[in-house]
């Protein structure tokens, strides 16, 4: 089978977004949420795997991703945007459950989701909360990215 592309694991992640939005409001079980989404929804450019594991990873592993956001958010993550929400626990979800994902990329995504769906300033928030769990769950990765950057500019 041929991998999919970027643009369709993007676009199961903007799927995701809302699916878990709609989650978050009316506690449906996500499996109902995904089945009425996917009819509900052009689907054909969506990387439909990816994002069954995101409407299912996400809430199967809420308190462990909670957790992971706690620390850094400055009101109960209950208290958080609904929407910033769902993109703050997708973003905790892929650090800590998809390690071949780049944690740039990872942010990168998160930042962009927050610009088209959250409030005015949420991808700042999103940003610096999401930044903050990557330093935690992705320490190695970052140091290997820092030194090889430093690395490749010493001569610049």
């Amino acid at each position: 089978m041929k991998a999919m592309s970027k643009g369709s694991r993007h676009k199961a992640r903007v799927a995701a977004v809302q699916a878990l939005y709609q989650w978050q409001l009316t506690e449906q079980p996500p499996q109902d949420i995904e089945d009425h989404f996917i009819l509900d929804h052009e689907m054909s450019e969506i990387d439909i795997r990816y994002f069954d594991q995101l409407v299912r990873g996400v809430p199967l592993h809420l308190h462990e991703l909670d957790d992971h956001l706690t620390p850094y958010l400055d009101r109960d993550v209950e208290e958080v945007d609904p929407v910033e929400r769902a993109i703050l626990r997708v973003g905790a979800y892929e650090f800590e459950f998809h390690p071949e994902i780049p944690y740039k990329v990872i942010l990168n995504e998160a930042v962009e989701l927050a610009k088209t769906f959250g409030a005015e300033h949420g991808h700042k928030f999103v940003n610096a909360v999401l930044d903050k769990v990557a330093a935690k769950l992705r320490a190695e990765e970052i140091r290997s990215t820092a030194r090889a950057t430093s690395d490749g500019s010493a001569g610049a």
